[in-house]
């Protein structure tokens, strides 16, 4: 499901903040490179998260699925000068991919990868986390945000990315459709939850924003 016109996203995309040239090289080399270019971040979005994060000014990130580290760069750049931020993902293949990135950008002595699986690797990290970013495995969203909000203090942030799913949760569910009905069930807890408060924003495949009470 196309939730805007073409014409409109791209008209949304003029009118915001330009994508640094290094986004634009990381870009262009997972499209040449890397399986499932599609799940890049990309301009429009990442500036939101480039500008969530500067709103925030976190100390330390968390980020839940790094892919080839578009968005870490993104929340990178709203990061304290002596501030980290701790990126998760399984696929090994990406690693050396990600740090060129990190490097070129100029936060590569901030950004800590971690290869694994993310809920035994969260639980070890020492910091209290100010912004999580959950961009992984749609099956275990729940798990990461109860790892996650263990980890994060009252007005504290977390984002979690393809909430609508392709507009997904709003047809009739597939009985077989596992990822959907984790979504539906995820949402619908994240509104209830009276540990935080949350907006879910229409933005490319939905980001909801969550802040800890």
């Amino acid at each position: 499901m196309h939730f805007l016109s073409p014409l409109l996203e791209n008209y949304i995309a003029d009118h915001s903040e330009n994508e640094p040239k290094v986004l634009q090289e990381l870009t262009r080399e997972t499209h040449l490179k890397v399986i499932q270019p599609r799940m890049i971040t990309g301009h429009f979005q990442g500036r939101a998260l480039s500008l969530l994060s500067k709103i925030i000014n976190p100390k330390h990130i968390l980020e839940i699925g790094t892919y080839t580290g578009y968005s870490a760069i993104c929340l990178a750049e709203g990061l304290q000068k002596n501030g980290t931020l701790h990126t998760i993902d399984v696929n090994e293949e990406l690693v050396a991919m990600q740090r060129r990135y990190f490097d070129k950008s100029g936060f590569g002595s901030q950004i800590i990868q971690h290869t694994g699986d993310a809920l035994k690797i969260i639980p070890d990290l020492k910091e209290t986390f100010d912004l999580v970013f959950i961009d992984a495995e749609k099956a275990s969203y729940d798990f990461y945000f109860e790892v996650a909000l263990k980890k994060m203090k009252p007005g504290s942030v977390i984002l979690s990315d393809n909430v609508l799913w392709s507009g997904k949760v709003v047809e009739p569910l597939n009985p077989k459709d596992k990822a959907t009905k984790v979504l539906l069930d995820y949402n619908k807890k994240l509104k209830e939850d009276p540990r935080v408060e949350t907006v879910l924003l229409p933005i490319r495949d939905g980001l909801t924003l969550s802040r800890v009470l």
